[in-house]
């Protein structure tokens, strides 16, 4: 049964990129315009100025579904002869991409009316290569995306690569207005050159507030910057605050594959740490690896074993709490002791209500965490780094967890 924490963080994911049950929204342009990540956008009318052709869709059907892309023109043609004139013209059409848990790519239009089949081949057609390089650098992030999830305690820091550096502001100031030249008529007509005059006037007194406002951005940002600095350079030797803002900043910074919520506690006497996280369910993991085929635009998906898929559940809650263990030890230098459980909600058989079920629980002291080789980390198992604790876990040679007590901060 879990204990009561003080503080609660929750860390959000880095930035990545996952398959929904729907799958991913994807824009490009043809002719290589660049891809972008998206929302599927807006449903409703969309025209293409100058062609006179206008894509209509309707939305709620009665039955729940959608109806097609329906084209019109002035002219009669249909949309695929027009989005044939246009793409052979060189213009620059944003069309979206959805790709389904299958592999299988469905084309849309900027507004989220799907395309034609006859449109997407016209699509393809003359924006295969782009949309071949942008699917291709798709897939490979999210097959780094599933092995991200098995090495996150790679990036573990040194536990004595303690202090900050400040970071350096990184907005740029504003640019300097552009003044209007007087003509010589101006001089002839009193009224155009007040006019002018009042323009560079105030283009001056914008850039002036512009620039105070980007003074004060960059003041603030210096000053919390230094305030960082002291606070992970003496504030962390004693000062409970300073410890707590230091290790949930150092947390946030990290990039977690998944959503990650910690509760912690220091002790009393600040030697101590207790923390909580809450991890996924397995079912929760990704189950596939995707490739793309040479001829096809499409991703073809493939479906992990029930033993690696399970191996890499194993690696990354064991890999949480050993990244947990790396911010502690490296942040706060009074701590010497971490205690770090990680539970999983599940719904209680005989209760129906949802539980906490802990996975593991370990102790581990600052003199045992000195011994892992930081400069090796791709050779160290998470799992096996654990084992060398004091550790209470319940896991079968498969991987399958049974209920544990944790340790609590006393």
């Amino acid at each position: 049964m879990a204990f009561r924490f003080q503080r609660r963080i929750t860390l959000a994911p880095g930035l990545r990129l996952n398959l929904s049950k729907r799958g991913l929204g994807l824009s490009v342009g043809p002719r290589g315009v660049g891809l972008n990540l998206g929302p599927r956008g807006v449903h409703g009318h969309a025209g293409l100025p100058g062609t006179g052709l206008a894509y209509r869709q309707q939305l709620n059907t009665k039955n729940g579904g959608r109806r097609g892309a329906v084209a019109s023109t002035s002219s009669g043609r249909s949309a695929a002869s027009v989005l044939e004139a246009l793409l052979a013209e060189g213009a620059s059409l944003p069309v979206q991409l959805e790709v389904r848990d299958s592999g299988q790519v469905d084309y849309f239009h900027a507004d989220g009316l799907r395309m034609s089949d006859a449109e997407a081949r016209v699509l393809r057609r003359h924006a295969e290569v782009s949309l071949r390089e942008q699917l291709e650098a798709h897939c490979q992030r999210l097959n780094e995306d599933l092995v991200r999830l098995g090495t996150l305690h790679e990036q573990t820091p040194h536990p004595d690569n303690s202090g900050y550096i400040p970071q350096g502001f990184e907005e740029p100031p504003p640019s300097p207005p552009v003044s209007i030249s007087l003509a010589w008529w101006h001089r002839l007509w009193p009224p155009a050159r007040q006019r002018v005059e009042q323009e560079n006037h105030q283009r001056q007194a914008t850039f002036d507030e512009d620039y105070r406002q980007w003074e004060w951005r960059k003041t603030e940002h210096d000053a919390a910057e230094f305030a960082r600095q002291q606070r992970e350079e003496e504030g962390v030797w004693g000062d409970l605050d300073a410890m707590e803002q230091t290790l949930r900043e150092r947390l946030e910074e990290i990039e977690w594959p998944r959503e990650t919520m910690i509760d912690f506690d220091l002790g009393s006497d600040e030697r101590t740490i207790a923390v909580d996280i809450e991890l996924p369910a397995e079912e929760e993991m990704p189950d596939r690896e995707w490739t793309m085929p040479a001829k096809r635009l499409k991703l073809t998906p493939k479906r992990l074993s029930a033993t690696r898929q399970r191996k890499l559940y194993r690696d990354y809650v064991h890999g949480i709490a050993f990244r947990v263990l790396g911010a502690i030890f490296a942040r706060l230098p009074t701590v010497q002791e971490a205690r770090i459980s990680g539970y999983c909600p599940i719904i209680d058989s005989a209760t129906g209500g949802e539980r906490d079920q802990y996975l593991y629980s370990v102790k581990v002291t600052r003199l045992q965490w000195s011994k892992i080789d930081f400069d090796q980390l791709q050779q160290v198992d998470p799992v096996a780094a654990m084992e060398a604790f004091t550790l209470r876990r319940d896991m079968t040679k498969t991987g399958v967890f049974r209920d544990i007590e944790p340790f609590k901060l006393v």
